[in-house]
């Protein structure tokens, strides 16, 4: 492959890349607070119908953004109901959050399908988007893209140097310690999940404002569930995040690409190719000794404290 094609590709994997950063970092900020929420397919899915539809009927595509986010708060706080409120089975709860959004998002979006609605289109930066082979792949796209390049920094800087993000953390590792130190062990998991849920939704939203500028019924495709394997793929780690999700990106770009231009092997073995990636990603994570970054408390319910 020479420059001419490498360039495309790399900038296709950053366009296919973003909406799995999206529900990533959310899943990450969740799993942040000790909550496990394996929701994320539904949610994804109930924040891109959310952001078409409210795109397509108010013609702002900015609101349409907004709205997924807020659709994303509401499915996942059915999940802080259940696991926060009623102690629930976190692992029971997520998987019926995405049986729930999938199955109301396709019911609801079903005469829709095929339409299109105002989106994000691709927006140069000015001097940036000109620097040789930096700038095409970087610089050249809309954006909810040039949103996702701040989002591990910002929420880097909020887990390490801000008052909630390291209580929040607290809240994940030593949930004892931390209500034993006049943490509300509660509210920071009811933080982590509707702050999750926003991310999550914004996920959704560029697969229907961005990526496709229409809605099709399981728009998501499975990269809900590939968002939670990159979590402990990253270690609980946003920088790594970003490097997970653009290679996954990148091999979704490229079954596209080896489809497009009429390879001989088979589309469905071509359409496996992400979902391989994430069995290998998580058999590997599970072969590193060392402790992986995983929050101590991760999927512990924790009793009220009156």
């Amino acid at each position: 492959m020479n420059q001419e094609m490498i360039i495309p590709l790399l900038a296709a994997a950053i366009v296919s890349g973003t909406p799995i950063l999206y529900a990533t970092l959310g899943e990450m900020i969740t799993e942040k607070s000790g909550v496990l929420n394996l929701g994320v397919e539904g949610i994804m899915i109930v924040g891109s119908l959310a952001a078409f539809l409210v795109a397509k009927f108010t013609g702002s595509p900015v609101l349409g953004f907004v709205a997924a986010g807020l659709a994303g708060l509401c499915i996942a706080s059915l999940h802080g109901v259940v696991c926060l409120f009623f102690q629930g089975n976190q692992v029971v709860s997520g998987l019926a959050l995405t049986i729930f959004g999938t199955g109301l998002a396709n019911y609801l979006g079903t005469s829709f399908v095929g339409i299109s609605a105002p989106g994000f289109s691709a927006v140069p930066i000015p001097g940036l988007a000109e620097i040789p082979v930096i700038g095409p792949i970087f610089f050249q796209h809309d954006p909810l893209v040039y949103v996702s390049y701040l989002l591990p920094v910002c929420l880097w800087i909020f887990f390490h140097n801000t008052r909630f993000g390291l209580g929040m953390r607290a809240v994940g590792e030593y949930p004892e310690a931390a209500s034993a130190a006049g943490v509300n062990v509660q509210n920071y998991r009811w933080l982590g999940i509707l702050a999750g849920g926003f991310c999550i939704g914004l996920g959704g939203a560029y697969l229907s404002l961005a990526y496709t500028h229409l809605w099709t019924n399981s728009l998501t495709g499975g990269r809900g569930w590939i968002a939670v394997a990159l979590v402990i793929f990253a270690f609980w780690r946003p920088g790594r995040a970003v490097f997970g999700a653009y290679l996954f990106g990148g091999i979704m770009a490229l079954q596209l690409r080896m489809q497009a231009t009429g390879t001989h092997l088979p589309s469905s073995l071509l359409l496996m190719l992400p979902y391989g990636l994430t069995i290998i990603v998580l058999v590997l994570s599970s072969l590193k000794r060392e402790r992986t970054g995983a929050p101590a408390a991760l999927g512990v319910n924790i009793e009220p404290v009156d």
